[in-house]
């Protein structure tokens, strides 16, 4: 199975870097884990709706061109629907019995997703109504990715 995550922004902080490399070497176990780091559009300090919305529409632009095709595609966003970890589990493991080898998950920018992503994605997921740094989100949902591995497998990480 291949994992790829499509996030908008790079990350810069060496210890959320540290951690990402940490995840994706357990992941390497399980799967073949794939981050993919594109270049959010630059917006004005105080932007309008209009420009917001243009942002979002260039961004989704680059993000299809990194979906491989016949993937399973997780959209994370606020109005998803939020999952324990054993259902989170078991959602990865129907899409591989589906027969879905690639599975997508995409963080977006500061200002989220365009609705054309959110509609494209099979799955619209959120890990909470509170509101994360895009960057920790990286690194929380590599680690529930293990984790959904490690409850799939019967693993002893996840109590």
């Amino acid at each position: 199975m291949n994992i790829t995550v499509i996030a908008l922004g790079k990350l810069k902080e060496k210890y959320l870097r540290d951690a990402i490399d940490e995840y994706a070497k357990r992941l390497s176990a399980y799967c073949k884990p794939d981050l993919i780091e594109l270049t959010p559009v630059r917006l004005s300090d105080n932007p309008s709706r209009n420009e917001i919305e243009n942002a979002l529409t260039k961004e989704a632009e680059e993000i299809k061109k990194k979906i491989p095709g016949g993937s399973y595609v997780f959209a994370l966003c606020i109005e998803g629907k939020e999952k324990s970890s054993e259902a989170f589990a078991e959602a990865i493991k129907t899409a591989a019995i589906n027969g879905k080898s690639n599975l997508v998950f995409i963080i977006g920018s500061s200002f989220g997703l365009s609705d054309e992503i959110k509609k494209l994605a099979d799955f619209k997921l959120s890990f909470s109504p509170m509101t994360f740094p895009h960057q920790l989100m990286r690194v929380i949902l590599l680690e529930q990715i293990y984790r959904a591995f490690q409850i799939n497998n019967n693993g002893k990480y996840h109590k």
